[in-house]
């Protein structure tokens, strides 16, 4: 279900834009009035995604783990649309699949770098405009993983944990403006992300999910596009699970 109109006025950044969840809520949001800057690593991936979006979406070629790379995406997201109304941070790797004693440090500093730094400089560089406006959305993608761990993923563990605590932190920093800041938790999602994982660590995830099966882009685009509205307006700071009920907490 999609609501006419929901983003009419608003500016998305969504990060790992792409492909995957990211580009599903952009699809969500450009489909409800809104418009999206795609900001992912691959230039030529970000380019054919803004050109399937249509109108009202723009490619920006950025490392989230680079703070100088966010920082020049944010001015030309600003330069082309006016202002940001929403920040999405979907872009992430998984890093390898191995035991913490075994973990290569330098795949370890990759994904912290990624998954968590670019979360980080992405919130520090946008908020500023967000605080200037007097409204804000923000939505991180966390994981499952953040919150139970997951075996022979150390790292996707560690650096998603630290998401949570990130948006926890910053929601509660924001909560008397008109800015809110919350994360979701999705169990496995089939999606490009897959192809990082060995299949033995792909069974393993749905084996723990009650419903039996992965969920979907779709599933995870509609409550973060919720979260983003602004109808999501007295929950800041909170963790919102998707992982067909393998996390009820």
């Amino acid at each position: 279900m999609q609501f006419a109109d929901r983003f009419k006025g608003r500016v998305a950044v969504i990060t790992g834009g792409a492909s995957g969840i990211g580009f599903a809520v952009a699809e969500r949001i450009l489909g409800e009035g809104g418009a999206a800057a795609i900001w992912d690593v691959d230039a030529k991936a970000g380019s054919d995604a803004a050109a399937k979006l249509g109108r009202n979406a723009l490619a920006v070629a950025v490392d989230v783990s680079d703070e100088t790379s966010v920082n020049q995406a944010v001015a030309q997201t600003v330069k082309a649309f006016g202002h940001i109304d929403v920040l999405v941070t979907s872009a992430a790797i998984t890093g390898p699949n191995a035991t913490t004693w075994d973990y290569p440090p330098e795949k370890w500093r990759q994904v912290i770098d990624i998954n968590v730094n670019g979360v980080y400089y992405c919130c520090r560089a946008i908020v500023p405009y967000m605080q200037a406006q007097k409204y804000g959305r923000i939505v991180n993608i966390a994981s499952i993983a953040g919150k139970e761990g997951n075996p022979n993923a150390p790292a996707y563990s560690t650096s998603k944990a630290a998401v949570i605590g990130l948006t926890k932190s910053l929601g509660k920093e924001l909560a008397k403006t008109r800015i809110t800041a919350n994360c979701v938790t999705p169990a496995a999602v089939k999606t490009p992300i897959f192809d990082q994982m060995t299949q033995a660590h792909i069974d393993f995830m749905l084996s723990k999910i009650p419903m039996g099966r992965f969920g979907l882009v779709d599933e995870v685009a509609s409550l973060v596009t919720w979260l983003a509205s602004e109808e999501c307006s007295f929950s800041t700071g909170a963790v919102f699970d998707v992982s067909g009920g393998r996390a009820t907490y």
